[in-house]
This record gives C-alpha cells, structure tokens and sequence, in this order.
C-alpha cells in the first residue's frame, strides 16, 4: 500500500522526456476508493506548449486520469507524449 501523499509534489514526465510539471493533488473514486485522475501543476514551458496564458500568480492545474501513468517512483512516467496529450480530453474534476 502506498501513501497517496507520497505523490504529491513529483516532477512528471511525458514519454518523450518532456517535463510536464509537477503532482499538485489526487481525485479519488468514492465508490472503489481508487485514484481515478492526478492534477499537475505544469511548468511554465509545459503550460506555453498546452496553449495556456501562464497566470500572474500560481500556475495553471490540468486533470489527467491515471490511465495516462507509466509508472510512478521518484518520477511520475507517462505513457504518452507531449503531443499526445494535447489531443487527449481533460477529465473532469
């Protein structure tokens, strides 16, 4: 078992390499009590290359479900590239 904390805070990684930002939170599926999505905090380059305008304050959070994870260790590792995700459809928190 793993402390869903323990996800927080680590840098993710697109499967091009590309750094995406970092793990800010989780969404858990109350009904299997399963961690359904992730919310990254992207970095500036990331959020330029999604098309977002970056904040004056903060930065912008987008939701990916888990099925876009790799593997997770020190780095969260996904299975899809940075274009990839650009086609991809946000979950919905």
């Amino acid at each position: 078992m793993v402390d869903i904390t323990r996800l927080f805070w680590k840098k993710a990684y697109t499967a091009d390499n590309f750094e995406l930002g970092e793990i800010h939170s989780a969404d858990l599926d109350p009904k299997t009590w399963q961690v359904s999505s992730l919310f990254v905090a992207l970095t500036d380059e990331a959020a330029t290359a999604f098309g977002f305008k970056h904040p004056f304050l903060g930065k912008v959070i987008v939701c990916l479900p888990v099925s876009t994870v790799k593997v997770i260790a020190d780095t969260a590792l996904l299975n899809q590239t940075l274009d990839e995700l650009r086609s991809i459809r946000q979950c919905k928190p």
